[in-house]
């Protein structure tokens, strides 16, 4: 009963989130010969934001920090009937998942991007040791247990991975269900685009490919097995290229560029 009690409120609030995403269901516009799928999934965060915007003091207690421990403490159990699904996905298309396996290495490079794009500009915007967090990758379970380890989550550092981490768990999903129908639009071929989705977030990853599915009906299987594919291998392999390739990287290019900008405002101080 103490438990009901607790965070019963919190489980009913959620139920009636779901249903009446649900009932919503998904909802396809066109932004011209682009159609973009927005999934229940995406509702579901929309409704649960607004929920919380409302001033009333009854909301406010809902979304208490101890409800909220005990929903982010208890996700995992959501998300593990999920990726059981993920491998019965798999499966049925192993062998053609085989064929293109080499694809699936070279998109595990694609993590680096994070570094290699959003470091120098986290830096231009004036972070430092914040930044090392922020864009060691997505920011998703992998990078925040290995800031948090070598740094702890209350550095800056962990600021920032942490910053990352909420930013994609509330915007994530919706960002990649418009993302993936987008690229489609462009002409790039729906296993790519599935392949793509595969970032090492679940609810990205079920955002993406899901509404790609949705798109084209008849590869929706080829979708989702090549999706999920790609998300177990960058689930598996993405730590080690963290470890092995990311970090040194980023470590260079902290390193090389906040040398280069610290110089800068040494010669032209007034621009600090």
């Amino acid at each position: 009963m103490k438990y009901l009690k607790a965070y019963g409120p919190l489980i009913i609030l959620v139920l009636l989130i779901d249903t009446v995403s649900e009932m919503i269901s998904t909802q396809v516009f066109k932004i011209g010969k682009i159609e973009i799928s927005i999934l229940p999934l995406v509702f579901a965060v929309i409704i649960a934001i607004l929920v919380y915007l409302i001033p009333a003091k009854p909301i406010k207690k809902l979304y208490n920090d101890k409800r909220v421990k005990f929903a982010g403490k208890y996700m995992i159990l959501i998300m593990l009937p999920l990726m059981a699904r993920y491998g019965a996905n798999v499966a049925p298309k192993i062998n053609e998942i085989i064929s293109v396996g080499w694809v699936f290495l070279v998109h595990e490079l694609g993590n680096l991007g994070t570094i290699i794009f959003g470091l120098p500009v986290a830096l231009l915007l004036g972070l430092r040791e914040e930044a090392i967090g922020s864009t060691l990758g997505l920011g998703r379970e992998g990078e925040l247990a290995y800031i948090s380890e070598k740094y702890t989550l209350n550095s800056p550092e962990g600021r920032g991975v942490l910053g990352i981490y909420l930013i994609g768990t509330i915007f994530g999903s919706i960002i990649f269900s418009i993302l993936a129908p987008l690229l489609l639009g462009m002409g790039f071929n729906y296993k790519a685009v599935a392949m793509s989705a595969g970032v090492g977030s679940s609810s990205m990853m079920t955002a993406a490919s899901t509404s790609l599915a949705a798109l084209v009906p008849k590869h929706s299987d080829t979708i989702l097995s090549f999706a999920a594919a790609s998300q177990l291998l960058t689930s598996f392999i993405g730590t080690y290229i963290m470890y092995f390739l990311a970090v040194p990287l980023q470590r260079f290019m902290y390193t090389h560029i906040t040398s280069l900008l610290d110089r800068k405002k040494e010669v032209y101080p007034d621009h600090d």
